[in-house]
Order: structure tokens, then sequence, then C-alpha cells
């Protein structure tokens, strides 16, 4: 009870001092900065459909993994000079990865019954890996209007009409309230709006996570600008404003003024026919994966202005990353270490 009662105290005390402008957020920035390159991990629901987005699933046992080794994502990640994982804890489908009591559509439910985010916690730990986390804003299991005939995710009726359908503010704040005080320090989050704001804006989904945890920053792929974290969905390395480093992102890299840092991400998994881009694709696509060296470059480029490079590499359905990824990464962690690409 006491322990309990020091750590809301500690919690009040770090909100108090954000509001107040106590805290460095430049510093942090720098310190997050400091993390150059990390691996972000998409593994969910879509990994076994073969389908970037995956509807039409609503049980747990649609997510059939027959595995889950955090340590061997985590140690390839340190072989690659990695500094952290972002890891995806829900996307679009409303399946959660972590033991949430806001629905019973989680991973615990699966038949693999595994906490995948407390795991992949103990394993950062183990190998010196700092945590930062990917959330989707929207959350399909919210509708509360199913969708008409033709209004499927991504096309164009599919718009702010269902968004709307979607809204659960109080859903997303205790998940949210779970992710950033059962799993330790969060260094950022990465917040998808491909789907709305869940009915909590982005201003207060910021204000929300740092009365929590002030010195984790918070960033949006794209909708209205706020948070300290530049997010490029599929861009390149760039100075903080620099529009063409983002693809979904441009106006508030031109405009927003709150910056402080900047990340970028793409997949390893090169571009090809079927299957999924950000998920582990299909056994067909087994063999395919980008070459080390213009990975390595990126990595030159955000070390050069300051960004984090968050490369995504899909475990498969045993929850193993491919051993042509491993490879890749390896030979990057081999010029990193080396100190040059050629």
């Amino acid at each position: 009870m006491k322990r309990a009662l020091i750590v809301v105290l500690c919690l009040a005390i770090s909100a108090a001092a954000f509001a107040a402008g106590a805290f460095d957020r430049q510093a942090r920035a720098r310190e997050i900065g400091e993390l150059r390159f990390g691996m972000f991990v998409c593994w969910s629901l879509s990994t076994f459909s073969g389908y970037e987005w995956t509807r039409g699933k609503s049980t747990p046992d649609a997510f059939k993994a027959t595995g889950c080794d955090t340590d061997q994502w985590c140690k390839s990640a340190k072989d690659a000079g990695m500094g952290y994982i972002l890891f995806l804890t829900k996307h679009h489908d409303g399946f959660c990865l972590w033991d949430t009591k806001t629905t019973e559509f989680k991973v615990t439910n699966s038949p693999l019954k595994l906490d995948v985010l407390a795991a992949l916690r103990k394993s950062c730990d183990k190998y010196g890996l700092k945590l930062a986390l990917y959330f989707s804003e929207g959350d399909w299991t919210w509708l509360k209007e199913p969708p008409q005939d033709g209004m499927i995710p991504g096309s164009p009726n599919w718009g702010n009409k269902v968004w709307a359908s979607s809204d659960n503010p109080e859903v997303k704040k205790a998940q949210l309230k779970e992710l950033v005080t059962q799993y330790g320090s969060i260094e950022f989050f990465w917040m998808d709006h491909a789907q709305g704001t869940g009915g909590l804006g982005h201003k207060e989904t910021d204000a929300w996570v740092h009365s929590f945890q002030p010195d984790c920053f918070v960033g949006f792929n794209h909708g209205d600008p706020a948070g300290e974290l530049a997010i490029r969905e599929v861009g390149r390395p760039g100075p903080i404003g620099a529009a063409e480093a983002s693809e979904f992102n441009k106006e508030a890299e031109k405009s927003y003024k709150g910056y402080l840092l900047a990340e970028f991400t793409y997949p390893i998994l090169p571009k090809h026919e079927g299957g999924a881009m950000w998920f582990y694709s299909l056994p067909m696509h087994d063999g395919l994966a980008a070459p080390a060296q213009p990975i390595y470059d990126d990595y030159a480029g955000a070390v050069k202005y300051g960004n984090i490079f968050s490369l995504d590499v899909g475990p498969d359905y045993a929850g193993r990353l491919r051993d042509v990824d491993v490879k890749t990464l390896h030979e990057i962690g081999d010029k990193i270490r080396a100190g040059k690409g050629k």
C-alpha cells in the first residue's frame, strides 16, 4: 500500500513538473536521439491473414502464433547496432498484444496465452534496449455502426462517418494508461491516425500520456499535429521541418513548431506482389529482403540529422525473425561497428 502511494505521488510530482515547464524537453530529445536506430516489430493478426489490414476477425484464436522468441528479436537488434525496439501493441483490428483489462480480444486469450509485451520488456532489459510503442488510435471493435457494403478500410467511403462511430475515448485512455503504468519506461509512442483519433484528440492524447510518463515523447503519423516527435512513415532522413522527408505528414512538418525530434521508418521487406508489407508476408517471400548497404546509408543519414530510424522487421508464424532478416541485420551491425558503409 505504501509503495503504491509513493508511485502515485511520484507520478503526480512528475506531471506537475512537466506542466510547469521544469522538465528539460530539449535534453530529453537529445537523449532519445542518441538511440539512433531501432527495430519496429509488427506482429499481429495480419501476420497470419496475408493482408496489411485484417477485417472480419473478432476472436483471439485468429492469432495463430506457434511460438514467440522475444530474445531472438532483441539479440538481432543488438547485433544490428540498434538501441531500441518499437513494438506494435494494437493495430486497427483492435487485437491487443498485451494483457489488457479493456477487452477479451487479446493475446493472452489466444492459443499462445502469453503477454507478448511483458515478455518483450524482459528481453529489452536483458539486452540493454529501450522500448517504444506503436498504438492505433482508432479501433474497429469500437464501431457502433457496421460498415455498409463497399465501405472497407481504405476505400473512398471509409472516412469521418465511420471514424465517428468508433469513438471510444475512455477505452483509449484506459489502454494507454495500462501501457504506461504496467510495462516500465516507454521512450516514445508512434500513434497511428489511419482510423481517426478514437474520440480523444491529439493534444489530449499527448497530455494523457505525459500525465503518467512526462518524459515519454508522443508522435502522430498524420492528422492534427501535436506532440514532440515528427513521425515519417515510409519517410527518410532530414532535419526537423523537412517536408520532403515525410510521405504523409508534410504539412505538419512545414508548419508545426512543437517537434523536437524526427523519426522515420520503412519495412526491411522490399516491394512485392501479394502478402503484407509491414507484417510477415507469405512463405513465398522468405528469401526476399533489402540489402544492408542502403539501410546503413539511411542509418548514417539519421545520425547526420539527429533523427531516429525504426527499421520494420516482422516476425513469422513461429514468432521469430526470418533468417534472411537476421543476416541483413548482422551485416548492418558490422558496417556500423566499422564506421563505414562501403
